[in-house]
């Protein structure tokens, strides 16, 4: 049996920074995987292959150039799956290799097979050739999640599917119900509707990405009906069943019944509503952890579980459950576990969410509806693209930077954005915000011409200009 400083189970994004880590403070590392390719969702079935999927959209469509050149622009008339996919592959093809020569530079042992705890400090792996054993000082379980399929759902992977079928789909359908209106939902929603495929998107809340300002929110929501994207808010889906069509030939549908006695059809369903851990089958319990219904494991702020001597980072900890801070926890997972505490400020209120629909939203900080509820004095400075020479070049006149002041330090309290290249833009507010900057010192500061940055400028004119009533 090897014996090894630290073992990491899984290779998204937490499990590839911890391991690094670790191997940066000179320890023995090995990291195993179950899946035959390495990434996790992140490369797989989620980030990449999505973000992949809505970039080759907007290009062979032309959708984010008509804004210069007419709604009739288009780079290809006849796009087909092959196309998309194709592209995908070509950027997860990258990132595997990427990986893997990550860990070969930072000589971490790399091992393949399904991991399970078969005491405190060892671990069998059931691999491609049988079973080894491998024991560990330090364990760091970022297994990640799969997307959620409950059982009355009729999944066939073919016209009722999750989001890690989409790429596997083989042929682009004329009309798709999404279930669902979360980060998945949403940005896929955008992507098909892209395509030309008709969408109806069905969320039962009244409001899609309600954690979001709702004024973004609800620009937001009337961009994607004016993308023709039909909205059933305020819906729960009682039921979804295939069904035989006959209007001159027979054919088959996807009907979903909603609470509301509503019955909607289309050739694809998508459904989109939670995700679910995967911890329960690597032995936690003989090492007496715990985790929750949905399979997810409670830590502490050091990432550390109920046992002191296993961490767990990523989604399988629950939120926020983004790739960006997957790899951060990772990283300060090991940096706890080896006494390495200097490892600088980490405000959890500060990390940016980014959300690739069409159009892109990110934010950093509080909403209005935030401050208002925790009675701290603001005002909003508001950019619009429109008014900004990169914006006209880039034929984006729809999008806006929100900047929210506060009403007596002029301190930033939160930037929301939505537009063209909004998770790159939102990083500058995230820098100042995180060195406790105001709005001076957009006033103050000069920046290219032309860029999309200006907004910040402009956008702090515009709140220090109510403040002053000038």
């Amino acid at each position: 049996m090897k014996k090894y400083d630290c073992v990491v189970i899984g290779t998204g994004p937490a499990g590839q920074k911890g391991a690094i880590q670790a191997a940066k403070l000179g320890k023995s590392v090995a990291i195993i995987e179950k899946n035959s390719v390495l990434g996790g969702a992140q490369v797989n079935t989620g980030t990449i292959p999505s973000k992949a999927l809505r970039e080759a959209a907007l290009h062979l469509t032309g959708a984010n150039k008509r804004g210069l050149f007419g709604q009739a622009y288009r780079v290809k008339r006849d796009i087909k799956i092959a196309d998309l996919v194709g592209v995908s592959q070509h950027v997860i093809r990258h990132e595997w290799d990427v990986i893997r020569n990550q860990f070969e530079r930072n000589n971490i042992d790399l091992l393949w097979g399904r991991a399970e705890f078969t005491g405190p400090n060892t671990l069998a792996i059931h691999g491609p050739d049988g079973v080894s054993e491998v024991e560990a000082d330090k364990f760091l379980v970022a297994v990640g999640t799969k997307p959620a399929r409950p059982d009355s759902v009729p999944f066939n992977n073919s016209t009722i599917f999750t989001s890690d079928e989409m790429l596997k789909l083989d042929h682009l359908p004329k009309t798709m119900i999404v279930v669902g209106g979360g980060v998945i939902g949403t940005e896929y929603a955008c992507i098909m509707a892209t395509l030309g495929v008709r969408v109806t998107l069905v969320e039962g809340r009244h409001q899609l990405l309600s954690f979001l300002d709702q004024e973004i929110g609800g620009a937001f929501q009337y961009f994607l009906r004016q993308k023709g994207i039909t909205l059933r808010l305020g819906e729960k889906v009682e039921s979804i069943a295939e069904i035989e069509i006959e209007n001159g030939l027979s054919h088959t549908l996807v009907e979903a019944k909603l609470e509301s006695g509503k019955k909607l059809r289309a050739e694809t369903l998508l459904y989109a509503v939670g995700r679910q851990g995967v911890c329960g089958s690597i032995g936690l319990d003989k090492v007496g952890i715990e985790y929750d219904d949905r399979e997810r494991l409670h830590v502490n702020e050091h990432y550390q579980t109920n046992v002191e001597h296993v961490y767990a980072a990523g989604d399988v900890i629950g939120f926020p459950a983004l790739a960006s801070t997957s790899m951060e926890q990772g990283r300060r997972a090991i940096c706890h576990a080896f006494g390495m505490c200097d490892i600088g400020n980490y405000n959890t209120s500060l990390f940016p969410y980014g959300i690739y629909a069409v159009p892109e939203i990110s934010m950093v900080g509080k909403t209005e509806e935030e401050l208002t509820e925790a009675g701290i004095p603001y005002e909003s400075g508001i950019a619009h693209y429109r008014e900004i020479a990169r914006g006209q070049l880039l034929g984006d006149e729809s999008g806006m930077l929100k900047m929210l002041i506060h009403q007596e330090t002029h301190k930033i309290l939160g930037v929301h954005i939505i537009g063209t290249e909004a998770t790159e833009l939102i990083h500058i507010g995230q820098a100042v915000m995180t060195l406790d900057g105001d709005a001076e010192y957009f006033i103050n500061n000069v920046f290219n011409f032309p860029t999309l940055a200006e907004c910040y400028k402009v956008a702090a004119y515009n709140g220090l200009n109510k403040l002053y009533h000038v």
